[in-house]
């Protein structure tokens, strides 16, 4: 019920911004009356100069306690699961170094709250020089917006397909979880190129903690235009709740048990 309702925000192209607004509020996951906006002007943000800022509209409020428990889960969730997972980790790693030159870890500056940067984690699933090659690929994108998805990208290792599959190569962050740059749940963290293509709408992204898992990777993952992406993150925020976060955390499981647009 709660994904069938998730994907009434998916909507044609062709379609108002009046109507797509109907829609999020039809769901339950945004309450009426709530306005998606953002004030003029610009705002300098730590590791992206001058960018306008959005800024949100009545969302609802968080209180202290709440935010507290939001830590306390992220961080109990995130040390357990990682002394849980460490033999697959283990594991994880040692096909990721005996099959592909180079370094276990992928590390890349991401965008945080705030527009914060940090160094966020993964198992390496390309070959070393992906960054390099990514310029010879841009004409074979097959995303929207100010990001870059090829279903079959040819910098992606054999065993990097695997674990993307299964979002193994997401793992490590929980250790980014564990250092509050990341929650377990929120809209995932964008790198600054990004970031310096967004809307103003689209940087209501920032105001809360990225995460691990968010309302679009349950709800279509790489299968979804990058609009579609916004708007599911900003449904996430202006519904935010603990109970929201344990919906999506649990329904994660069953996304990467048997996945389905991820690549």
């Amino acid at each position: 019920m709660f994904l069938s309702r998730l994907k009434n925000l998916i909507r044609p192209p062709e379609q108002s911004r009046e109507f797509r607004m109907e829609l999020l509020s039809s769901t339950g996951l945004v309450p009426h009356g709530v306005v998606f906006g953002s004030s003029g002007g610009a705002r300098s943000v730590r590791g992206v100069e001058r960018v306008p800022f959005a800024y949100l509209i009545r969302i609802r409020k968080r209180s202290p306690l709440q935010l507290i428990a939001k830590r306390v889960i992220d961080l109990t969730v995130a040390s357990v699961a990682l002394a849980v997972l460490s033999p697959l980790l283990i594991v994880v790693a040692l096909m990721v170094k005996l099959t592909s030159p180079g370094p276990v870890f992928f590390k890349q500056t991401r965008v945080g709250i705030g527009g914060k940067l940090f160094t966020m984690y993964k198992f390496r699933s390309m070959v070393c020089d992906a960054e390099e090659k990514l310029s010879e690929l841009q004409g074979q994108n097959e995303k929207d917006g100010p990001i870059f998805k090829m279903r079959h990208d040819p910098r992606v290792t054999r065993v990097g397909r695997w674990i993307r599959k299964y979002s193994l190569d997401e793992f490590p962050q929980l250790w980014n979880v564990i250092r509050n740059d990341m929650s377990l749940v929120g809209p995932r963290p964008p790198i600054p190129a990004e970031v310096s293509q967004y809307s103003r709408d689209d940087w209501q992204r920032l105001s809360v903690l990225p995460g691990l898992t968010c309302l679009w990777q349950i709800a279509g993952r790489s299968d979804l235009s990058f609009e579609q992406w916004m708007e599911l993150d900003r449904a996430y925020i202006h519904q935010w709740s603990l109970g929201l976060d344990i919906k999506i955390f649990l329904k994660t499981f069953k996304v990467v048990m048997f996945p389905k647009g991820s690549y």
